[in-house]
């Protein structure tokens, strides 16, 4: 199997880089200033990018920036301290990941850093119209905080509708073994489309 490398970026090349291709992936355009307090870990594959995801583990995140003041408000969990809370945003993965042990590699390497954190909770965001990255975050069995327009300041970007919501690091560890299971059961559906696209064309 081919080798997938993980490394922190940290040179302002990359990270730009990795900006551009966060916005590629995803239509969103990360600030420059939110990314460089962020760990971010690339994946390589032949020393080229092909994946990559932030981990940030200090206050400021953009999760909680769009939610709006009155849900704060009135949600009890707004009251945890925020040092106690870490986010994984900006994942995209490129058409180079193509096999199920590579994705699963990704979703180990992730855990393996939100575990390592030592923080009590895990903060997910996702548009709402992202089914993939939603039935991902329904693995790690997540609260959700608020769903709806994101509350935007000048200048900022989101997507149209977000979902946030909150897990803890040891759900998102555990559900490891679920998530080799879609992966593989995706990997099934994708097997037998393609076989009855080449009977299709035999016929």
């Amino acid at each position: 199997m081919e080798k997938l490398n993980f490394k922190e970026i940290a040179s302002k090349s990359e990270t730009e880089l990795f900006i551009d291709k966060v916005h590629n992936y995803t239509g969103v355009r990360l600030p420059l200033n939110y990314v460089e307090n962020s760990k971010i870990i690339g994946v390589f594959l032949h020393d080229k990018l092909v994946a990559g995801y932030m981990v940030v583990t200090k206050p400021g995140f953009r999760s909680l920036m769009f939610v709006p003041d009155a849900i704060k408000n009135s949600h009890s969990f707004f009251n945890n301290d925020q040092h106690d809370m870490l986010e994984v945003n900006g994942l995209w993965i490129g058409p180079a990941v193509k096999k199920p042990q590579m994705q699963f590699r990704i979703w180990l390497d992730i855990a393996k850093n939100v575990i390592f954190s030592r923080k009590k909770y895990l903060l997910l965001m996702s548009s709402s119209k992202n089914r993939n990255i939603r039935s991902l975050h329904a693995l790690t069995n997540p609260v959700t905080l608020y769903e709806g327009s994101p509350n935007l300041m000048a200048g900022d970007e989101s997507h149209e509708s977000i979902r946030v919501s909150v897990t803890t690091p040891w759900n998102c560890f555990t559900c490891i073994p679920k998530y080799w299971m879609v992966v593989s059961r995706n990997r099934q559906r994708r097997l037998k489309i393609a076989e009855r696209q080449r009977q299709l064309l035999r016929a």
